[in-house]
C-alpha cells in the first residue's frame, strides 16, 4: 500500500533526507526573472507506494517519470505541440523507405564519466526490448526495431534499422520508458544516466534526492538539489501552502479555485492536455455490439461531466483523442446527448434495463465522481450500472481485464503513439479490448506512408472508424493543473510527457 502523507509526514520525509524548510513568498510579484544558482527544490507528486521504481524502462506513474527525467535523458522528446524535438540526438534523418534512421549524438557525459556513444543507444534499445521484461512499456511500440542490422556510424552516430516502415519513428523514441542508459547498466538501485541531476537516494513511496550534475550536456541546472516526495492530493496542497514544497503536481480544479487569491501560490494551467473518459470492453457483451457502445456515447451528458468533474476547466470531447494535436480529424460534428436514441439502441441490442459493472478507483482525482455521474446518466436511458471500487495502486493495470466500463484518462502524446499503445490487437494498454486486424492493418499502412498529406488522410479514416465503432467514450480534454510556490521561478506551461513538463533543470528559487 502507498504511504499516505500528511502535512507533517511530508515535512518529516524531507527532514529525514536532510532538507531544511523554505518558506513561501509573501508577494505575488516578488522575485527575480534572472536565474539564481543554488537551493533545494521540493516537489510533491501523487505516489504509488512500493511500486515506484528507478528503472527508467519500467516507469508507470508520473512520479516515476519525473524522477527518471532528472537522472536520465532520451534521444528525442516532445514539444508542446507533440512534435519530436532533439535531446541526446542532435539531429536525425530517415531513408526514402522510412526503414533506416540515422541519429547524430551530442557528446553527453554519463554521471560516471563515460561519454555517450552508439553502444549505449543500442544497449538501451536491447534492454527495452528484452522479452523477459514485461514491464518495459515501450517494448511493444519499438518491437519493429531491427537490432541485428542497427549499428554505430562514425564516432557520434547511430543507425537504427526497422523491420517495417515507420514515418513516426522519432516520436516513438520520445514516449515513456525510452531513456538512454549506460551500456551494461542493469541496477535500478544505482541509476547512472546523462541527466541534469546525479542520483543520491530513493525510498519508494516516500522520497527521492538528486544533486546537480555540473557536466550536463545541456548546461548545469540552477538548483543544487531536487527532492521529489510522494503525497496524496490534500498533503500536496497543504505542503505547498505552508512552504514545505515548491511544486505540487496534478492539482484539482477545486484547489485552483481555492488559491486564486493566495499570494503564496501560483497555478500553472496547460489546456488540452490529454483526455478523460470511459472505456467500454468491446470483447464481451454488451459492448461487443457497436450499437450498444454507441448508446453509451449518446446517453452521457458531456457538459455536466466537464462542469462537475473538471469544474469547467476542460473542453468537451468528441470521442477522439488528441484535440489540437497533429493528425486530429477536425471538422467532425460534435456528438450531442440523445437519450431517446440511446434508449432505442439499448432496446435493439437487448441491453435495456440490464446491469453493467463500472470498475473505478481513487487512482486519479475525479474517477469515482465520474463513475457516479455515469450511473446517474445511464439510468435516465434505461441502463443500470453497478459500481465496483478497486485499489488505486494497481488500478491502471487492473482495468485491462476488469470491469465492463472503466475510467480512462491519458496525458499528452502524439496521436499515432496513443493508437499504437492502446488500440491495436496486441497493444499493452488496450483497456477497451479493441481487437480488429483490419484496423491494425489500416493503422500500420498509415504510419508507413511517407507523404504527409496521404498519411494524414489515412489517420483520419482510422480515427473515424474508432469513433463510430470503438469502445472509447472521451468526454473531456482537461487543463493540466500544477501549482508552484511564488519562490519558484521558470516553470512553463507544458502538457505532461513533454520536454518542459516536470523539468527542474531550468527552474530556480528566489
Amino acid at each position: 500500500m502507498p504511504v499516505v502523507l500528511t502535512r507533517r509526514s511530508v515535512l518529516t520525509a524531507a527532514t529525514a533526507a536532510g532538507a531544511g524548510l523554505l518558506t513561501g513568498c509573501s508577494s505575488a510579484d516578488a522575485g527575480s526573472s534572472t536565474p539564481k544558482k543554488g537551493g533545494t527544490l521540493r516537489a510533491a507528486f501523487p505516489g504509488a507506494g512500493v511500486k515506484e521504481t528507478m528503472d527508467p524502462h519500467a516507469q508507470q506513474q508520473f512520479i516515476d517519470i519525473a524522477r527518471h527525467k532528472a537522472v536520465f535523458d532520451k534521444l528525442v522528446d516532445l514539444d508542446a505541440t507533440l512534435r519530436p524535438v532533439p535531446r541526446l540526438a542532435r539531429s536525425w534523418s530517415g531513408d526514402d523507405s522510412s526503414r533506416v534512421w540515422r541519429f547524430e549524438l551530442h557528446r553527453a557525459r554519463f554521471h560516471d564519466g563515460h561519454v555517450l556513444d552508439a553502444d549505449d543507444v543500442l544497449y538501451s534499445l536491447s534492454r527495452i526490448l528484452d522479452p523477459k521484461a514485461a514491464d518495459h512499456l515501450a517494448r511493444k511500440s519499438l518491437s519493429h526495431v531491427d537490432l541485428a542490422n542497427s549499428r554505430a556510424v562514425g564516432k557520434h552516430g547511430v543507425e537504427i534499422a526497422l523491420t517495417r516502415p515507420n514515418a513516426e519513428f522519432p516520436a516513438l523514441l520520445a514516449m515513456t520508458g525510452t531513456a538512454i542508459v549506460r551500456n551494461g547498466w542493469d541496477d535500478p538501485r544505482h541509476p547512472v544516466g546523462t541527466g541534469p541531476f546525479r542520483f543520491r537516494s530513493f525510498a519508494p513511496g516516500r522520497s527521492f534526492v538528486a544533486r546537480r550534475f555540473d557536466d550536463h550536456w545541456n548546461g548545469a541546472p540552477h538548483l543544487d538539489e531536487v527532492r521529489i516526495l510522494s503525497a496524496e492530493t490534500e498533503a500536496r496542497a497543504a505542503a505547498l501552502q505552508s512552504g514545505e514544497a515548491h511544486y505540487a503536481h496534478e492539482m484539482t480544479p477545486t484547489f485552483a479555485r481555492m488559491v486564486a487569491h493566495d499570494s503564496r501560490v501560483r497555478v500553472v494551467a496547460t489546456p488540452l492536455s490529454g483526455a478523460q473518459g470511459f472505456a467500454l470492453k468491446t470483447d464481451r457483451p454488451p459492448f461487443d455490439d457497436p450499437d450498444a457502445a454507441m448508446a453509451v456515447k449518446l446517453l452521457i451528458d458531456r457538459k455536466r461531466l466537464v462542469d462537475v468533474v473538471c469544474a469547467g476547466r476542460a473542453e468537451i470531447g468528441n470521442d477522439l483523442y488528441g484535440k489540437g494535436y497533429t493528425y486530429y480529424p477536425d471538422g467532425l460534428e460534435q456528438r450531442e446527448r440523445d437519450v431517446a436514441e440511446a434508449r432505442r439502441l439499448l432496446r435493439r441490442t437487448g441491453v435495456l434495463n440490464t446491469t453493467v459493472s463500472f470498475y473505478t478507483s481513487t487512482a486519479a482525482d475525479g474517477f469515482p465522481q465520474a463513475a457516479h455521474l455515469f450511473r446517474e446518466q445511464a439510468g435516465e436511458a434505461g441502463l443500470r450500472v453497478k459500481i465496483v471500487n478497486g485499489p488505486p495502486e494497481t488500478y491502471f493495470t487492473d482495468v485491462l481485464t476488469k470491469g465492463t466500463v472503466t475510467n480512462h484518462r491519458c496525458g499528452a502524446m502524439p496521436i499515432p503513439t496513443y493508437l499504437s499503445e492502446r488500440l491495436l490487437t496486441d497493444s499493452p494498454q488496450n483497456a477497451t479490448a479493441w481487437e480488429h486486424r483490419d484496423f491494425d492493418d489500416a493503422f500500420t499502412a498509415a504510419r508507413a506512408t511517407a507523404d504527409v498529406t496521404k498519411r494524414t488522410e489515412r489517420y483520419r479514416s482510422v480515427q473515424t472508424t474508432l469513433r463510430d465503432r470503438g469502445g472509447l467514450v472521451l468526454w473531456a480534454h482537461p487543463e493540466w493543473l500544477n501549482a508552484v510556490s511564488r519562490t519558484l521561478r521558470g516553470v512553463k506551461e507544458a502538457p505532461p510527457n513533454t520536454v518542459d513538463w516536470a523539468r527542474f533543470d531550468t527552474v530556480w528559487l528566489d
